[in-house]
């Protein structure tokens, strides 16, 4: 059973920078390919950036494309996301997702476990 334990939200101001980290265990890390979403409230979840197994292949949403870079350490079983230029249309309660799937997805159903989120704040 993979568990995964988000960190590095927090209050900023517009402008600036936040990394958030995902903590894996359970299961190989190398084998899982991984994902950032993120919820507002009152809005669906959406996807923000995914990472292959390998880290050869990212993607990143429009919306963030430029400003966040998704990466991953398999040595330290994390995933991390760089957040830059952050705006106050970011904020929401981002989570982490794993997927066994080869490759990356940004579809939420493809990934079947979740973490239990980290909020990100940005203020105007």
């Amino acid at each position: 059973q993979v568990r995964l334990v988000e960190s590095g939200g927090g209050l900023v101001q517009a402008g600036g920078s936040l990394r958030l980290s995902c903590a894996t265990s359970g299961r190989t890390f190398s084998s899982l390919s991984m994902g950032w979403f993120r919820q507002a409230p009152g809005k669906e979840r959406e996807f923000v950036a995914a990472i292959s197994q390998s880290a050869y292949i990212t993607r990143h949403a429009d919306s963030v494309k430029g400003r966040f870079t998704v990466s991953r350490d398999n040595a330290k079983s994390t995933v991390y996301l760089q957040m830059n230029s952050l705006k106050p249309e970011d904020t929401a309660l981002y989570y982490c997702a794993a997927s066994i799937r080869v490759g990356i997805s940004s579809n939420s159903y493809e990934y079947s476990t979740w973490g239990q989120g980290t909020q990100v704040t940005v203020s105007s």
